[in-house]
């Protein structure tokens, strides 16, 4: 049974060793954050970092990922801290937001081998599809992103998720509870 450290935990898949990390990932340890590409066309939606660097998690088993630290877009700051997060949005570079976890990914993969990339390296490194079609944006905020590491500037774009399912029930009428789910 492969093991590897998941966001800082320590995991343990009972699984085909063989399996695409991807899919332990979505579907044994339901962190959903990483999106599938396709099954095989890969389009750098389900990066994620190894041991520090960006990854496609369709392309490695869990076998290969044994031993391994694995962060997903769940681990990298769950309030949106990052500057990758900050920058992206305070950029608008974020469009329908399917590719924008694996964006993210890579770009934190990027930055914390060098904070301060140039344009060819960002778009060397950037490899991922992104039908909206948000690249000027994009390198824009990982050139931001990288300033933000180096304290040369701040980011207060994205604000931290806090909300609760109670809260956004009241908001979302399909997530509302039912008299029979209340115990009413």
């Amino acid at each position: 049974m492969p093991r590897m450290t998941v966001n800082n935990r320590p995991v343990e898949f009972d699984l085909d060793p063989e399996m695409p990390l991807l899919y332990a990932l979505r579907e044994a340890a339901n962190l959903t954050g990483t999106k599938s590409c396709g099954g095989g066309d890969c389009v750098g939606a389900c990066m994620v970092l190894v041991d520090g660097t960006a990854l496609r998690s369709c392309r490695i088993t869990i076998a290969e990922a044994e031993g391994r630290f694995i962060t997903t877009i769940e681990g990298l700051a769950r309030d949106r801290s990052h500057p990758v997060q900050q920058a992206l949005v305070a950029e608008q570079a974020i469009q329908c937001g399917y590719c924008t976890p694996g964006i993210v990914m890579a770009a934190a993969g990027l930055l914390s081998r060098n904070r301060a990339p140039s344009r060819e390296e960002i778009e060397g490194a950037i490899t991922n599809l992104c039908r909206c079609g948000v690249y000027p944006r994009l390198v824009r905020a990982i050139e931001r992103a990288g300033r933000v590491m180096q304290r040369g500037e701040s980011i207060s774009a994205a604000p931290a998720p806090g909300i609760s399912a109670e809260d956004a029930a009241l908001s979302v009428p399909a997530l509302r509870r039912t008299r029979t789910q209340a115990g009413e």
